[in-house]
C-alpha cells in the first residue's frame, strides 16, 4: 500500500487516465519559457532564448478593428469554420500571394490557434494504424499531435551536414504500405531552415506518386530573408493541391501569439472534415478576435509595413547571433534564412542537450531549448525574437559557459 495519499494518486493515475493522457509529453519549449519567467520572477537576471514568439506588439489597426468589434458587438458564436468574409479573404489571399489556383472560402477553416489547426488536420485523415513521417528536427509538438490521433510517428533524421532537409531517396525510403501522411516544415522551427522551389517539387512528387497527404506548415511563410523564395507545395500542380493540407496563422507574422489563430486550407472534403471536428470541440475561434486578423487581410499595404519593420530587426538579430555563435569555439551554426531560431551544434562538447542546456541556465542564467525536444539532441534552439541587449549579453555569458566546458 502507499504510504501517503500522493504516493497513492502517482500509483494510481496510471490506471486513472487515459492511454492518451499517460503517452502525451508536455511542451518543452514552454517549460523553459516558464523555467526562465519563474527565474526573472525572482529577480534574477535571465537571458531567454527560448520563447517562440515576436518581442512585438500587434500591429495598431489590427487591435483596433477587434476594438471596432467588439464595440459593435462581435461577441457571440461565429460560424464554426470562421467568420465568411475572413475566410473569403483567406481564400484570395491564397490565390494571390500563394499561387495556389482555385482556392475557395469552402476550402478555409478558421482555428483556435496554429497548433490546433495542424492538430485537426492530423486528427482528420489519421488514425490507429496509420504511420506519419516527420523530419526531423521537428517542431515539438508533431509526435505528439500524431500519438493523439493514434497513429505512429516515423522519423528521418536531415543533420546540418544537409541543411536540415530531407532528401526524396530519404522519403520515399521511409514510406509504407501503412504512410498516410508526410509534415513538411518550411521555414522550419527549429532550424530556420526553407527549402528551395525544386527540393519542395521533388519532395512532392514522390507524395503524389505514392498518393499520400501533405501537411504543410507555413507559419513563418512570411520571415524570410538573404532574398529566399516562399513556395506554397500545393501551388505546384493540382496533383500536389489534392493531397496537400496547409496550415498556418497570424502569431508569427503579426506578433498575435495571444490572439490564438490558426488556419488551414485543404481539399473541400479534408476542410470539411475539420470543420466538423472544430465544431464538437472548441465550437468556434474567437469571434471579435478574427475581425481584427481581417483588417491584416483587407490592408495589405498596412500589413507589409508592420512585416517590414519586424523582418528588418529580426534579420539584423539574426545575424549578429549567428556570427557570435560562429565565434565561440566548440559551436557551429548553420545559417537560417527563415523563422527567428538557430540551431547550433553542441556535440563537440561531449554533453547531450539536456545537460548543457540544464547547466547554462544554472550557471549563466541563459535560457535555451534543448534540442533532444525536437529530435536532434547534438543542438540546441536559441530563438532572436528578443532584445539586442539579451543577445549581446546571452552571447557573453555563453562564451564564458563554452570555454569551461
Amino acid at each position: 500500500m502507499p504510504k501517503n495519499l500522493s504516493e497513492y494518486f502517482m500509483s494510481a493515475s496510471q490506471t486513472i487516465l487515459s492511454p492518451w493522457a499517460r503517452n502525451i509529453s508536455p511542451s518543452p519549449t514552454l517549460a523553459v519559457d516558464a523555467k526562465a519567467k519563474a527565474l526573472k520572477a525572482e529577480g534574477k537576471d535571465v537571458c531567454g532564448f527560448g520563447a517562440g514568439e515576436p518581442d512585438f506588439d500587434t500591429p495598431e489597426f489590427i487591435k483596433e478593428a477587434c476594438h471596432e468589434a467588439l464595440r459593435r458587438g462581435e461577441t457571440k458564436y461565429a460560424p464554426a469554420a470562421g467568420i465568411p468574409k475572413l475566410r473569403s479573404a483567406l481564400a484570395e489571399k491564397y490565390v494571390r500571394d500563394n499561387g495556389i489556383a482555385g482556392v475557395t472560402a469552402e476550402q478555409v477553416v478558421v482555428s483556435p490557434g496554429g497548433k490546433f489547426s495542424c492538430y485537426l488536420a492530423i486528427l482528420a485523415v489519421c488514425g490507429p494504424g496509420d504511420e506519419v513521417i516527420i523530419p526531423a528536427p521537428y517542431w515539438v509538438s508533431y509526435p505528439e499531435m500524431v500519438k493523439l490521433a493514434g497513429a505512429t510517428p516515423k522519423f528521418i533524421f536531415a543533420g546540418d551536414d544537409q541543411g536540415f532537409k530531407i532528401t526524396p531517396e530519404q522519403l520515399k525510403k521511409a514510406i509504407t504500405s501503412k504512410t498516410r501522411l508526410v509534415v513538411l516544415n518550411s521555414p522550419s522551427n527549429p532550424t530556420g531552415a526553407v527549402y528551395t522551389k525544386a527540393e519542395i517539387e521533388a519532395i512532392m512528387a514522390v507524395a503524389v506518386e505514392a498518393d499520400i497527404y501533405v501537411m504543410s506548415d507555413e507559419i513563418y511563410e512570411h520571415l524570410l530573408y538573404d532574398g529566399v523564395e516562399f513556395v506554397s507545395p500545393a501551388s505546384l500542380s493540382a496533383e500536389a493541391a489534392a493531397i496537400t493540407i496547409t496550415v498556418a496563422g497570424f502569431s508569427k507574422t503579426f506578433s498575435m501569439t495571444g490572439w490564438r489563430l490558426g488556419t488551414l486550407m485543404a481539399p473541400k472534403p479534408i476542410a470539411k472534415a475539420v470543420a466538423d471536428l472544430q465544431s464538437q470541440t472548441s465550437s468556434n475561434a474567437t469571434t471579435f478576435a478574427q475581425w481584427g486578423a481581417l483588417a491584416a487581410m483587407e490592408k495589405p499595404d498596412e500589413a507589409k509595413r508592420a512585416v517590414a519593420a519586424m523582418l528588418e530587426v529580426f534579420d539584423r538579430r539574426r545575424l549578429k547571433l549567428l556570427d557570435g555563435l560562429n565565434a565561440i569555439e566548440g559551436i557551429q551554426c548553420d545559417r537560417a534564412q527563415g523563422a527567428f531560431y538557430l540551431f547550433p551544434n553542441i556535440s563537440s562538447f561531449g554533453q547531450n542537450s539536456t545537460d548543457f542546456s540544464s547547466k547554462l541556465l544554472e550557471d549563466e542564467l541563459v535560457a535555451v531549448v534543448p534540442g533532444v525536444a525536437f529530435g536532434a539532441d547534438d543542438y540546441v534552439r536559441l530563438s532572436y525574437a528578443t532584445s539586442d541587449t539579451i543577445i549581446e549579453k546571452g552571447l557573453e555569458r555563453l562564451t564564458r559557459f563554452c570555454r569551461a566546458l
